[in-house]
């Protein structure tokens, strides 16, 4: 029990997690660089190794640490992927079981792509120009295999030319799932291939002119459109069991 006026030791570790996470995801701890005993984190923050302790079991278990007995714990930033890997593979299996979690997934893309179209047309990161190679290639995409490729990859491009590396890592994880949902809506009859490019460039034009309301809109029009196709393809018997 924490008595009147005295701190509260759940806090003092969260100060201790808040200033090593920054450190490690400011790249100032590399991976694979080892932290400081846990008697030295104690004295650096006037703690006791009791909460030290506590804050790097959630740092362990945020997956930027991993502690061995008797070693000192280690920077492994990396596992962040592993963990996002494993997100990946946890939708899929629960696409196995059933298809309409796909749906779930377009509406995360939408939350995404609305905010990345709309600060980009605000003038937020830098237009890659992966952009513009992949408008190029859903032109001259000869099949749909070929124009989901290309239609992924301005998505991708889009969300990486934010600059922001966690959205990134994390959109990146969720591209090859992205992926499949653009080739399984590309399998519905909906447009043609030129209507779809001009959906693209249209896009395109509206955030390389700073309009950002109408980056919005044409994003949202876009994704609940591929939405919608989707669905249809699960309705229709279209979408199969994917393997992880």
């Amino acid at each position: 029990m924490v008595t009147p006026g005295a701190p509260d030791r759940g806090k003092l570790s969260d100060l201790v997690v808040s200033a090593i996470e920054a450190e490690i995801l400011a790249g100032e701890l590399k991976v694979g660089e080892r932290l400081v005993s846990e008697a030295d984190l104690a004295r650096r923050f006037n703690i006791s190794t009791r909460s030290v302790r506590e804050a790097m079991q959630i740092l362990e278990t945020k997956g930027l640490v991993r502690r061995r007995h008797g070693e000192r714990a280690e920077v492994v930033r990396d596992d962040v992927g592993q963990f996002l890997d494993s997100l990946t593979a946890t939708v899929r299996s629960l696409f196995a079981q059933d298809p309409g979690y796909l749906v779930q997934l377009m509406d995360v893309r939408r939350m995404i792509e609305l905010e990345v179209a709309g600060r980009l047309a605000g003038g937020e990161g830098k237009l890659s120009p992966q952009i513009e190679a992949a408008l190029t290639d859903l032109a001259a995409a000869k099949d749909f295999s070929q124009y989901a490729e290309a239609d992924a990859d301005f998505h991708r491009a889009l969300v990486q030319s934010l600059g922001n590396e966690i959205l990134s890592t994390l959109y990146g994880s969720l591209y090859g799932l992205i992926s499949e949902i653009i080739r399984l809506t590309s399998r519905v009859p909906s447009k043609t291939q030129a209507e779809g490019v001009a959906e693209h460039q249209h896009i395109f034009k509206a955030i390389q002119s700073g309009q950002v309301e109408e980056s919005r809109r044409l994003m949202r029009e876009h994704i609940d459109n591929s939405t919608t196709y989707l669905q249809q393809a699960v309705d229709a018997g279209k979408v199969r069991e994917q393997k992880p």
